[in-house]
């Protein structure tokens, strides 16, 4: 094997260097052969009517990096896989420190990477919607800086594009905010930034963060495409909203991704593409500067590999934000007590219709090895009549602020209205699947009032139904799988951290998921931490383990 692949490199390696130019230029296929056969799915909404983006050119994304990309040594790249590769944030750095590879290298490493794949007409994902033109020059001066004691320092992260980054467009995947360019980061960024993490790029997503249209592909934008999983391109979905941010951390395409949930949209697509994912207590968190559903359920968190990357993050994006009306000081996690976690003193419960799911079965065995005592329980039926009313008064209160507060001066909309008829226009560019749900937006008619009191009343059911259930069979954590309690949760301001379960029987990835009371982030680490350590379920998409094989043509 290792001969075979020895003879790869050096058919590629002279093959390149036989070039007098190496760029890759992609050019949109016809793809009425893929939709066909995608068109009787058994998911009704992984029919697709579109796959490439037609709303932008992928080769714009690599200009800044030709220069680089003419030049770069496959050879070395290949070797550095066994260093970077499906390794945590810790082990980055002790390879770093001991000179076997450079920060610059690093993010070279994920854009060469991601240009590879992305390239790749069976192999792309759609992921990528932007790159930071600056990051190779800003790694190389971190590098020729006096290192900083701090584990987040020079590492490459992606960016889900409803959040702001200095210098580049914010579209949430909307072409009418193609040209969103911000002169201010999110707070969250602003805080990863303190710790000198590099920003990669932005991802692709749900369209409007999937609300938007109905019912619809997730993980299709105007401006991305179609996002694909790469545990199953076109047949599984990608999850979303935050869809670009799990399936381009499963391709290995930076050390750890943002995503943002209102409901399900950081669970779901952690979920589906085997990762680890925290939807923090709300507040926990800074919204501002963030493209908006609601500021009532709204946050941001992070999407990585394992659970210590993800704690990392997490200290990293937490802080007061005076902008941000439900923001308060939090405390980091204590990484000593979460190694230090002893699970004995802790209970699960979990619903009984899980008792049959083989994967959770052997997760509470799992559970049970480190202490941890789990009890089944009868769920009870309940209602949240105004949830999806609250998401739409608030998208039309919300979105206008944001762009107000947080866009681009130029920006040619000034609320959901406006966007509509930008849609309008061309909806087969635009809206290809319609524009249903901002057109309920435009006729929102609840009085601010009145909102107020669904609000209330919506968290306190959540609340009354997840607290009654704890007490009622004496547990301090709720065990769901996938995302299926993320409405619920989201209701209750509860935290929940998704971590990778294992496969179905056709390969699909699956995760148990930790839901508690508000503000209890350190119990799910201690919880979660421990849970992978003992379970090691995940496993990398074998496909994108090996090297692409690409037709090289000139520009």
């Amino acid at each position: 094997m290792n001969y075979y692949r020895f003879l790869i490199i050096v058919f590629l390696s002279f093959l390149l260097s036989c070039s007098d130019n190496r760029i890759i230029k992609w050019e949109n296929y016809d793809e009425i052969t893929e939709i066909i056969e995608n068109s009787t799915h058994e998911i009704s909404r992984m029919r697709f009517k579109r796959i490439q983006s037609l709303s932008s050119d992928k080769n714009d994304i690599f200009k800044p990096f030709h220069s680089f990309l003419k030049s770069y040594d496959i050879s070395y790249h290949e070797s550095l896989k066994k260093l970077i590769l499906n390794n945590d944030i810790s082990t980055i750095q002790k390879y770093i420190s001991q000179e076997k590879f450079s920060y610059e290298d690093l993010v070279k490493f994920f854009i060469y990477r991601i240009y590879i794949h992305e390239f790749d007409k069976n192999l792309y994902l759609n992921a990528i919607i932007s790159l930071n033109p600056n990051v190779i020059n800003e790694a190389r001066d971190l590098d020729n800086s006096i290192k900083k004691d701090n584990l987040l320092y020079g590492i490459p992260l992606l960016i889900k594009d409803n959040i702001n980054v200095k210098g580049l467009a914010t579209t949430a995947g909307a072409s009418v905010f193609e040209n969103n360019y911000v002169d201010n980061n999110a707070f969250v960024i602003n805080q990863l930034k303190e710790n000198n993490v590099l920003i990669l790029g932005k991802l692709n997503m749900s369209e409007w963060a999937y609300y938007f249209c109905r019912p619809c592909p997730v993980g299709y934008s105007s401006l991305g495409g179609q996002t694909l999983n790469p545990y199953g391109r076109k047949k599984f979905e990608s999850g979303g909203s935050s869809s670009g941010s799990g399936v381009s951390i499963a391709a290995n395409y930076a050390m750890g991704s943002l995503g943002s949930e209102t409901s399900g949209s950081i669970l779901s697509p952690s979920s589906k593409n085997s990762l680890v994912g925290l939807k923090a207590t709300i507040g926990n968190i800074s919204r501002s500067g963030i493209i908006p559903i609601s500021s009532f359920y709204d946050t941001s968190g992070p999407m990585t590999t394992n659970v210590m990357d993800n704690v990392l993050l997490y200290n990293g994006m937490i802080g007061y934000d005076k902008n941000d009306n439900l923001s308060y000081e939090v405390k980091k996690i204590d990484l000593k007590e979460m190694t230090g976690f002893k699970g004995s003193k802790i209970k699960v419960g979990i619903s009984e219709r899980y008792n049959s799911d083989s994967l959770v079965i052997n997760a509470l065995n799992d559970l049970k090895e480190i202490g941890v005592e789990s009890v089944s329980f009868k769920s009870k039926s309940y209602s949240l009549p105004h949830f999806r009313n609250i998401l739409t008064s608030d998208m039309k209160r919300d979105l206008p602020q944001y762009i107000l507060g947080y866009g681009n001066k130029k920006l040619s909309v000034k609320n959901v209205k406006d966007i509509v008829s930008y849609n309008s226009r061309d909806t087969f560019l635009h809206a290809p699947y319609d524009q249903i749900i901002f057109k309920e937006i435009v006729n929102d008619s609840i009085s601010n009032n009145r909102l107020h009191e669904m609000k209330e009343e919506t968290k306190s059911r959540a609340n009354n139904y997840l607290n009654s259930i704890m007490k009622e069979n004496d547990f301090d954590v709720f065990v769901s799988v996938d995302n299926d309690m993320a409405g619920i949760a989201a209701a209750a301001h509860y935290p929940a951290l998704t971590i990778p379960m294992g496969y179905r029987h056709n390969g699909q990835p699956a995760n148990i998921t930790f839901i508690t009371r508000s503000n209890n982030e350190q119990l799910l680490y201690n919880l979660g931490f421990h849970y992978e350590k003992i379970s090691m379920n995940r496993k990398v998409p074998d496909i994108y383990k090996k090297i692409p094989w690409l037709l090289f043509t000139t520009k």
